[in-house]
């Protein structure tokens, strides 16, 4: 067995051997992988081996159609079959809202390149005749749908990685994972110690134990999971084709053909987690008893849909371990904390997104960073709070939702609340209906008198319509206030602090007192931030960024550091509230002495009320604004300074939902929608913000200058839309002259303007106010016209002045 490697992976699923092949496929031959059995050992061997486009996450959808393709790829590779059987497949929709969501996804694919489309029943009976065709709306049916042989599958990537120079060693079992002064890693086995510059754990059922070698937890948990093949079906093995897989989310149900007769597995409500106080080591090829009881709801609802069920014979019952993250996603990547420490885990859907995970991962680790956004997968979306006793309760959340509808607004309620601050009992009485960001408890509106404490997940507009109409004509007409607990802080000190700021930041470092705005770019020139720094001294600025993007931010950070600086993640050391609105001066001049000549962008220390607070003045709302940070000991005392002196001036607290439409009046970006890894500076109009003339390579700028050189061919670019009761989401698509020419970023209704707006990536030979096109939404095509003007304080006097 070699004793050194560049890269070593830990695990043998289908996972593994990806990540092996793709970092051959990338040029790195120095790589091996152990496993302590054989491959497949695990969950991949009793896998369904099914595999689809279809998923809610664009980027998560892309990389399940590369994994697709690679298949045929792999077979040409190493002349191994993959026995690959593209079927197609039908998801069913019983219901509008079902429908709607179909709809918005068919439509999603419009721009993604998917040839998938929306049937009605009598295409359905055409299909998969086989179907109970009752109270069924339509489906979506995608050509690429399938399924293949998890073993072959396996082998085939284990055989394409060898052909590029990686090794291979089973009945190899890790023992230990221990860091060395130069970040190497020694991987400690029962056959010898192995020096490896990189370690990944792709350990599937056992990634918790083997992130626990490397101190680290991994928040994941195996959940069991039962199919069943049944006898030969006349229906089915009389047929002059293969039948296509059937998707149905009102029974929980995915079902495909087997043989001479059907495969079907459930995602039965009375779940039940597995190992929960750890994967036995002895695990491997054994199976979990059948439990009918657990899926007799299950079966019953799939007799009535699929009829010839009831007249078959049972076959086989398959039994098994597998794996959920929180939100159903994988993990991947670097993990925080951790330096040259890889995670690829989680990665339920292995034959959907193996070869997806596999790519992303080899590129992150030989290039630096991926192709695309993959936030949605990225192991740092979740924080050092999170806890088993967190993971548990949602894990089973996912599984039970594995096929429900996703709405843009649900809020979903297991393991809530979790964390919350100080106001959380002053905003509940208040009516507070929330929601959660990385965790936190945050305010999405405020009901009042008998309106819902919950609002309605739809795809169109909701029950928080009036909520969120007052709230945002407070803000417009007086005075709002909305916490700013859920903002990333991080405390940066030092006598190299504005030098490191420099390299890190695209954009103005400020001077004392003052604020800037910058975009934070990867080396590649791609948006992997969007901050304020605040300069309190030339030697300690206060940055402010996306919550959510904390442990990204603070790996980057990291990945970046220097002597003389120190970053801290203050993120829960600092809350406070935003005042906003044209009386906001108001209020503040009424609690502090020294605000009235407090300009726009400027940051200053002030008592407000018995308070010491930080105070600058900027808004997300747009107009006249003060962010008022404190410690969290005295937010309560701070809220009531400001809400006893608000009162005067018409002060109401707002939300989220108000916040999100207050924005779209000034065509304000927002993180993950606007800006993320997938866009550039140049794209977004972030590059306004870059310090072009500042003496500072900072990180990103050869390929920020080429860009501001060669301007990219697409633009970000508001619209206003012509609709009925649904607004733009995301990703909708862009039709001009008769094509799909871009796709909208985010968008929503603007109660102050009564408009609905889209935010929107187009070509920029397009981007000229008055431009007509339409945008489609649930099936609909919604006139829409270019807007550059925006829809409140356009030319700024309020926010200035």
């Amino acid at each position: 067995m070699k004793t050194t490697t560049r890269v070593c992976v830990i695990g043998g699923g289908v996972v593994g051997v990806s990540v092996l092949y793709h970092l051959t496929k990338l040029g790195w031959s120095d790589v091996m992988l152990v496993e302590r059995s054989e491959l497949t050992s695990g969950s991949t061997w009793h896998a369904a081996g099914g595999f689809h486009t279809l998923n809610g996450d664009t980027n998560m959808a892309a990389l399940q159609g590369y994994t697709i393709r690679l298949y045929k790829e792999l077979e040409e590779i190493t002349g191994m079959s993959c026995g690959l059987h593209h079927v197609g497949g039908i998801t069913l929709a019983d219901n509008r809202d079902r429908f709607d969501m179909l709809l918005a996804e068919r439509a999603k694919h419009r721009y993604m390149g998917l040839d998938t489309q929306i049937v009605g029943p009598e295409e359905i009976a055409k299909i998969a005749p086989i179907t109970n065709l009752e109270g069924i709306l339509g489906a979506l049916y995608d050509p690429l749908d399938g399924h293949l042989d998890p073993s072959g599958t396996t082998h085939a990537y284990a055989k394409a990685a060898r052909m590029g120079g990686a090794t291979i060693e089973t009945h190899v079992m890790v023992q230990e994972t221990t860091q060395r002064p130069d970040g190497t890693w020694n991987v400690v086995t029962d056959k010898g110690t192995i020096h490896a510059e990189h370690v990944v754990n792709a350990g599937g059922l056992w990634a918790r134990e083997v992130g626990a070698m490397a101190g680290v937890y991994l928040p994941l948990h195996p959940m069991e999971h039962q199919y069943i093949v049944t006898d030969e079906i006349a229906e089915i093995y009389e047929r002059d084709s293969e039948h296509p897989h059937v998707m149905d989310p009102a029974g929980e149900s995915y079902l495909r053909q087997e043989g001479r007769g059907l495969c079907i597995g459930f995602y039965e409500q009375p779940c039940r987690p597995w190992a929960v106080n750890g994967t036995p080591w002895t695990f491997g090829h054994e199976l979990l008893p059948d439990d009918f009881d657990k899926i007799e709801d299950s079966i019953a609802f799939a007799y009535k849909r699929f009829p010839v069920l009831e007249r078959a014979g049972v076959k086989s019952v398959i039994h098994g371990p597998f794996t959920f993250a929180p939100d159903g996603n994988p993990l991947v990547g670097p993990v925080p904390g951790l330096r040259n420490y890889w995670s690829a885990c989680g990665v339920m859907a292995g034959f959907s997104q193996g070869g997806g995970v596999g790519l992303m991962l080899a590129q992150w680790m030989i290039e630096g960073e991926c192709e695309r956004d993959v936030s949605a997968m990225d192991v740092a979306r979740f924080g050092d709070w999170i806890s088993p006793g967190y993971t548990l309760p949602k894990v089973i959340e996912n599984y039970q939702k594995r096929f429900s509808v996703s709405y843009p607004n649900e809020e979903l309620p297991a393991a809530r609340p979790n964390r919350t601050t100080m106001m959380y009992d002053i905003f509940d009485d208040m009516g507070a209906v929330w929601g959660a960001q990385f965790g936190l408890e945050v305010v999405n509106y405020f009901a009042e008198g008998d309106e819902a404490r919950y609002e309605t997940p739809s795809f169109r507009r909701s029950n928080a319509w009036e909520a969120t109409a007052r709230e945002v004509k407070a803000v417009r007409e007086a005075v709002g206030i909305n916490e700013v607990q859920n903002f990333g802080k991080y405390e940066v000190t030092g006598p190299n602090a504005r030098e490191w700021l420099d390299r890190v930041m695209a954009g103005r470092v400020p001077k004392p007192g003052r604020l800037s705005l910058t975009p934070m770019l990867s080396h590649k020139g791609r948006l992997i931030g969007d901050f304020t720094i605040s300069c309190l001294s030339d030697t300690h600025f206060q940055l402010t960024a996306s919550y959510g993007a904390q442990a990204y931010h603070m790996r980057w950070f990291e990945q970046n550091a220097t002597e003389g600086v120190t970053v801290r993640n203050v993120s829960d050391q600092l809350t406070g509230f935003q005042i906003a609105g044209p009386n906001a001066r108001k209020v503040l001049e009424a609690v502090t002495r020294d605000a009235t000549d407090l300009k726009f962008m400027d940051v200053r220390p002030m008592t407000v009320g018995m308070t010491p607070c930080l105070v600058q003045r900027v808004s997300y709302t747009a107009g006249l604004g003060y962010e008022i940070y404190c410690e969290p000991v005295a937010q309560r005392q701070l809220w009531h300074t400001l809400w006893t002196a608000g009162q005067e001036f018409g002060m109401r607290p707002f939300g989220m939902r108000a916040m999100m439409s207050l924005r779209l009046d000034k065509f304000f970006g927002s993180w993950l929608s606007e800006f993320s890894p997938d866009y550039t500076p140049g794209e977004t109009g972030l590059d306004r913000f870059i310090a072009w003339s500042k003496n500072a390579d900072f990180i990103g700028r050869v390929a920020a200058e080429a860009e501001r050189a060669n301007p990219p061919d697409r633009v970000l670019c508001a619209f206003e839309v012509a609709v009925n009761d649904a607004d733009v989401n995301a990703y909708e698509p862009i039709w001009i002259d008769g094509a799909v020419q871009g796709f909208c970023t985010s968008g929503g209704y603007s109660h102050h303007a009564g408009k609905s707006i889209a935010l929107a990536l187009i070509p920029r030979s397009y981007a000229q106010d008055g431009q007509k096109a339409q945008i489609e939404i649930l099936g609909e095509m919604c006139d829409a016209t270019l807007i550059t003007t925006p829809l409140y304080d356009a030319d700024g006097a309020q926010m200035r002045g």
